[in-house]
Formats: C-alpha cells, sequence, structure tokens
C-alpha cells in the first residue's frame, strides 16, 4: 500500500460506502463536520446508514441533510435538539435512536478504536438506561418497537456501574484543519472535539483537511492524531460551499442603550 493516502476527490473518497454501512462522523454541533464527505454522501444516494456522531446537524445542513434525504436509519448520538425533522422521524417510528451520555459515547469510540470491547462507567446507573425499556425506534401507535436492553451492571467500590460496548464502524468521516499525505492530522481549536474519536472507531476513515502539507511539515507536537488511525485524506478548498463553517445558533450582545446627557 502507498503511503501516499490522498484521494482525487470526496466523491471517490465515499464511493464504496455502501447501503446500510454504519459511519462515526466528527464534529459536535456544526463545529467541525465534515461537510465536503456529507455532501459527497448525500449525492451517491446510499441509504440505510447506521450513524454514530455527537449530534445529526440541523434541519438542513450537516448530517440534517442525509437524514432529510431519508438515508439514515439509525442514529446513535449524545444530543439532538436542534433538528425538527430528526424528532418527526424518531416520533414517527421512521428513525431507530440510541441516545448515550457524551462522555459515554466518546469513550465508547476511543475504546473501539484502542481495541477495548467493553468498560464499566457509573454513568447512567439507577436510571432507565440500566433498566432498559428506552424506545430506541417507535411503533405506529407510539409504542417503543425496538427497546432499549437492560445493562450488565457490577459494584466497584461501593458504587454501581453500568457495562458500555466499545464502538467500531465500517467508515469514518473527519475534518481536520492540516493534513499530511501519509494522514496525520492536526485539528483547530474546539474543533479538535469528537474527530479524533470518530476517526479511531472506523475501519476505514477518511479525512477533509483544509491544508494537504507535505510529511515531515507537521511537527510531532502538532499531531493531534497519527496516520496509522487514517486510510484517505481529501484536500477541500476554502471556496467549496460545503466546506463552509456555519453558526449553529448565532447569539449576540445587546449593545446597551446610551442615554442622553452621558458620555
Amino acid at each position: 500500500m502507498s503511503r501516499d493516502k490522498v484521494v482525487a476527490d470526496a466523491a471517490d473518497a465515499v464511493a464504496d460506502v455502501g447501503r446500510g454501512a454504519s459511519l462515526a462522523v466528527g464534529g459536535f454541533g456544526l463545529c467541525g463536520i465534515p461537510g465536503v464527505l456529507i455532501h459527497a454522501l448525500l449525492e451517491r444516494g446510499a441509504g440505510e446508514l447506521r450513524v454514530v456522531s455527537n449530534n445529526c446537524g440541523v434541519d438542513y445542513w450537516g448530517l440534517g441533510l442525509l437524514l432529510r434525504a431519508g438515508l439514515i436509519a439509525r442514529m446513535t448520538s449524545s444530543y439532538v435538539g436542534e433538528n425538527k425533522e430528526f424528532a418527526r422521524q424518531y416520533l414517527q417510528g421512521e428513525l431507530e435512536v440510541e441516545l448515550v451520555p457524551q462522555g459515554t459515547l466518546a469513550e465508547r469510540l476511543r475504546a473501539g478504536g484502542s481495541g477495548i470491547p467493553a468498560f464499566y462507567t457509573p454513568a447512567g446507573a439507577g436510571t432507565v438506561i440500566a433498566e432498559g425499556g428506552l424506545a430506541w425506534r417507535h411503533g405506529a401507535d407510539g409504542s417503543p418497537a425496538v427497546a432499549s436492553p437492560p445493562r450488565e451492571t457490577r459494584v466497584f467500590g461501593g458504587r454501581e456501574h453500568l457495562l458500555e460496548e466499545g464502538i467500531t464502524t465500517d467508515f469514518a468521516l473527519v475534518r481536520a484543519a492540516v493534513g499530511d499525505r501519509h494522514g496525520n492530522l492536526r485539528f483547530d481549536s474546539s474543533a479538535r472535539n469528537f474527530n479524533p474519536l470518530a476517526a479511531m472507531a472506523g475501519r476505514i476513515t477518511v479525512a477533509e483537511v483544509e491544508e494537504l502539507v507535505e510529511p515531515g511539515e507537521l511537527g510531532p507536537d502538532d499531531v493531534h492524531l497519527p496516520g496509522i488511525f487514517v486510510q484517505r485524506v481529501v484536500p477541500i478548498g476554502a471556496d467549496d460551499p460545503h466546506a463552509e463553517k456555519r453558526i449553529e445558533r448565532l447569539t449576540v450582545r445587546t449593545a446597551p442603550a446610551v442615554h442622553e446627557g452621558t458620555g
């Protein structure tokens, strides 16, 4: 295998993502999402995708585009509150959803990528997560058609813990600020979020990079994810409309009123 992992374009990079594939997708809200690769999947049209990502984008951007097109069959996420179409599909039984505490989701991805099949965590102990019965998919009458199973528990240090399984997926899609031809990646600030963890979990990891450099240009301390976890690198242009960095919820401070006679 060539050590040069750069592929021609995003379409080539996802050409073998087939119907029913599982995907780990980086990003947090709209920060650090692999928008170019997501759009390439939208154009490819492979359906019944099983996606693991912190959230599912918003109604008209990010993973929300795949959801609206009916290409996602199952989501494993920790937060889904910014997407009305997500709520509609879930409540009407069109989408299967596994909700996972955020820290647990991060560790499940890291564990899967590290070859750890399962681990114990106190998160969710004593709740319905431990008991099972959460509706992963609703039936036509609103009752759970597919429900979460009860979790195996064990006590450590006098505290109950749940057994959680590591996550591995067929593919992972991530976005990095800088990458070299060997797949070493550097992420920008908060865009680091779930990207390294998602990349570790994928058997085939595709990284879209804003800047492509030659091997050796990234210093060892600048590598946030080593190339051993990355199989394909896609350079993207700043002028690509699908690479746009949108704000999920814009909040600005209102300037205080200036009263007459004050400076």
